[in-house]
């Protein structure tokens, strides 16, 4: 389960910075040339190279040079930091332009803009955001995402419904997958290693009588994927289908 949340902040103060309110700004800072943007910045350099966990208003001053203690004329804290480097992350993302292209073409765009978001910071899939911070970055995302969907006939509150579906299963993926590249890493050897050691080993406890499905349907997906699990394989197949949910609400609808 996610351990960090959007909008556990101040409201007031998260929105103002959010917003780049002038009214937030320092009159005076610890040096020339630092901002909002450059704390942002160095908790998300943090953050991309050693996890969320690693960004602390000590770590991110050390990082820019200054006492811990300046930053908070720039940040309250931590939660209005996260809050701050998810908007940034949002408003970096690439948007392509699918104009004219049928739905499923629109909507795999956005699947993938967001697999890389979580390829490019794998925090954010980690981030607990059904409080999303509502800041310009996270209204232009929304925005350019609906319209992938908008005008299929589908209610306002289906279509929100239907959009939070797709980034649900990429959030999900993307977990997943850095889950499997954290286990690689870990254990210094691929699926494929493993699999090669433990096989012999399960083959003297299991009994293919008591569960011959398991058996031939694990032994088939193994032999597929090198693996019991496979990062792309599991990404076709889980947008095809998602893309066939939505078809069919689609089609039920008009």
């Amino acid at each position: 389960m996610p351990t960090d949340r959007s909008s556990a902040g101040d409201p007031d103060r998260t929105l103002a910075l959010l917003w780049r309110d002038p009214s937030t700004a320092p009159r005076r800072g610890p040096r020339q040339g630092l901002s909002i943007d450059a704390v942002v910045d160095a908790a998300t350099r943090l953050a991309d190279t050693e996890g969320l966990a690693a960004v602390t208003m000590r770590r991110v001053a050390q990082a820019l040079g200054v006492a811990p203690m300046t930053l908070y004329t720039y940040v309250p804290g931590k939660a209005e930091l996260l809050d701050l480097m998810l908007d940034a992350a949002y408003a970096a993302m690439p948007r392509t332009d699918t104009s004219g292209q049928p739905w499923r073409e629109r909507v795999t765009a956005v699947a993938e803009e967001n697999r890389t978001l979580y390829a490019e910071h794998p925090w954010a899939a980690t981030v607990s955001t059904s409080r999303p911070p509502l800041g310009p970055g996270q209204m232009t995302k929304y925005e350019h995402e609906l319209r992938a969907l908008d005008g299929l006939g589908l209610s306002d509150v289906d279509l929100d419904a239907a959009l939070a579906h797709l980034l649900g299963f990429v959030r999900s993926h993307a977990r997943d997958a850095a889950d499997a590249r954290a286990t690689q890493q870990d254990s210094a050897m691929d699926d494929e290693q493993w699999w090669a050691i433990n096989e012999p080993l399960l083959a003297r406890v299991l009994d293919e009588s008591t569960y011959p499905t398991a058996v031939r349907v694990g032994a088939a997906a193994g032999t597929a994927h090198g693996g019991a699990w496979s990062p792309e394989h599991a990404w076709r197949f889980g947008l095809a289908r998602v893309l066939d949910g939505l078809a069919a609400l689609v089609e039920r609808r008009s």
